[in-house]
């Protein structure tokens, strides 16, 4: 396994450390991880390219 580093801003970090600790998660990555893992499977039950940009338009993430 590698490592990497994501640089979030500091309010969005603060959200992420509330939320962390009140869902019990062991630390802030158990639980970005967790999130991105969950997100990742909706939107790669695409068959296609154009199905994933579809459906992260509909998700807000494209415009």
């Amino acid at each position: 396994m590698f490592s990497s580093n994501i640089k979030l801003k500091k309010d969005l970090l603060a959200r992420v450390k509330r939320c962390a600790e009140a869902a019990g998660y062991s630390s802030t990555q158990e639980f970005v991880e967790h999130v991105l893992e969950k997100e990742l499977s909706k939107i790669e039950e695409s068959e296609s390219d154009e199905e994933i940009v579809k459906k992260l338009k509909g998700l807000g993430y494209l415009e």
